[in-house]
Parts: C-alpha cells; sequence; structure tokens
C-alpha cells in the first residue's frame, strides 16, 4: 500500500512539473494518504496513471478525476481510467480535469463528454492596495479554536454551502484530517459571531513557494448584507500579508458571480481553470 501510494505520489509530482497545473485536488490526495487508493494502471511493471473515485452521494452523481504520467501518455491509459471511473459509477459521472488542458478536452469529447461546470483560479499580488476590513456593528472576529469550534463551523459551511456540491458535504472526517495536515495554522482561520453566535469564516492556507490561499469563505445565510464576505477575505488577505508571503490565490465556481466580483474587486484575476465535465444529456 505504501509503495503504491509513494507510485501514485510520483505520477502526480510529474503531471504537474509537466503539465504547470496539480492535476489532483486536495481531497483526491488526502484520501489517498488515509488509504483509500483509487484505481491504478500500469505500464509494465510501472504506474502509468491514477484515478481518484467518489461514489454519488443523495441527489449528486458520482465523482472523479485523473492523472496519467507524461512518459506514459498516447497509450490509452487515460481513456482506460476514465472507462474504469464510469464502470465504478454504474451511471452518471462527473470528472475534474485541472488546468483545462486540451487533452483533457479531447478525451472528454472522444467518449461523449460535456463541459458541466468551472472553478476558476485566480492570483493577486501580495503588494499594492488592501483595503482595511470594515467590522459591521454587532459583529466580532476571533481566530479558531481546535477542539471548541469543529462542530460549529460545519453547521454554518454546510448553511453557507447548501448548494454546493463539494463544499457543503463536509463531515468532522474532513475537517479533522485537514487539522492533521502540516500546513493547519488556526491563527489563520477567522472566526465572525454575532450575538455569541458563529455568523462566517475565512480559512487561509499557506503553500510552499509564498502563497496564501483564500482557502474558504463562507456567511451564514442569516447573516447575509452585512458585508462579512468582505470583511473576513480582507482580514484572512491582510493575515497572509503580514506573515511575509509574496501572493494570494483563491478558487471560485465561474458561475458564483457575486464572488467573482468581489475577488475583482480586490485585485484578483484569473490564472488558471479546471473544467467539470459530464455525459451529455446528464
Amino acid at each position: 500500500m505504501d509503495e503504491v501510494r509513494e507510485d501514485v505520489g510520483a505520477v502526480v509530482e510529474a503531471a504537474a512539473a509537466a503539465d504547470g497545473v496539480a492535476p489532483l485536488s486536495e481531497h483526491a490526495l488526502l484520501a489517498l494518504r488515509a488509504g483509500r487508493v483509487g484505481v491504478v494502471v500500469r505500464d509494465g511493471d510501472a504506474v502509468a496513471g491514477y484515478a481518484h473515485f467518489d461514489p454519488a452521494t443523495d441527489g449528486e452523481p458520482a465523482a472523479g478525476e485523473l492523472v496519467v504520467h507524461p512518459e506514459y501518455r498516447r497509450r490509452g491509459h487515460g481513456r482506460a481510467l476514465l472507462r474504469a471511473l464510469r464502470e465504478k459509477a454504474g451511471g452518471p459521472l462527473r470528472v475534474w480535469a485541472h488546468g483545462d488542458l486540451p487533452a483533457a478536452a479531447g478525451l472528454a469529447a472522444s467518449e461523449g463528454m460535456d463541459r458541466a461546470r468551472a472553478l476558476f483560479q485566480m492570483r493577486r499580488p501580495a503588494a499594492g492596495p488592501l483595503p482595511e476590513p470594515a467590522i459591521a456593528e454587532g459583529v466580532r472576529l476571533r481566530t479558531f479554536e481546535p477542539g471548541r469550534d469543529e462542530e460549529a463551523w460545519l453547521r454554518v459551511n454546510g448553511r453557507a454551502f447548501a448548494d454546493h456540491p463539494e463544499q457543503g458535504a463536509w463531515t468532522i472526517e474532513d475537517v479533522r484530517a485537514r487539522e492533521a495536515e502540516d500546513w493547519f495554522d488556526p491563527s489563520g482561520f477567522f472566526l465572525a459571531e454575532r450575538g455569541g453566535e458563529l455568523a462566517g469564516f475565512h480559512w487561509t492556507k499557506v503553500h510552499p513557494g509564498g502563497i496564501g490561499e483564500v482557502y474558504v469563505v463562507g456567511v451564514d445565510p442569516s447573516a447575509q448584507g452585512l458585508g462579512l464576505g468582505r470583511a473576513l477575505t480582507l482580514a484572512g488577505l491582510h493575515h497572509l500579508r503580514d506573515t511575509g508571503l509574496g501572493q494570494f490565490m483563491l478558487y471560485v465556481d465561474e458561475s458564483n458571480t457575486a464572488a467573482v466580483r468581489l475577488y475583482e474587486s480586490l485585485g484578483f484575476t484569473r490564472y488558471a481553470v479546471d473544467v467539470m465535465y459530464g455525459a451529455k444529456g446528464e
């Protein structure tokens, strides 16, 4: 098992170096590290490719993502992995392709799949104008306390992302898996409280290479209209800049036009695109 994980890790690193984009999501990598190994394809004795699979849940189809080592491409391994995911799904399937690469688009089209969704990666330099956060009256900002705030955070996260197929379905296990990661830092996890209740949050993340991420920002629907999304985003960005980072990044759904406009107003521009493909007519 450990050897397979190491081999898949080498495939991921080689693909990222060749394509300029990480081929698997954090979610897929955490599952692999936890021992939930997906589909492995070999070329001789070498691990040539890998696919992560998430089974269907209530209201959401099965989903997956895949990667092929650059040295073993154009040998049918990507198609084999995609078909293996379809077989495991036994029905509708959504597949993420990171970076919107032509090869992924070509494979999807040849297998009768269309673009179903897009996720923008946006970036901006840490230097430059950054307004101070304007905190609404009656709202208090503080940082996350491990062992105390997980359940309250999950409740607000679920309400804030009720229509989001990935983020809104997080469980306590998902939170604890990230708390166990080396990058986790509660001093960069901001909570907004109103009347003693959690009303919103901004969880930041620091990547190697001096990049700080707006990891996830959420506001409880009952607290909409107070400007908490902008205030929390700015609080986190100031924190990341104060740590000496040189660049900020974030992910946002193409369809979330309000969030895209907010981030553009704060100096973010589109850097890359992840695409979700689904079968035509599904």
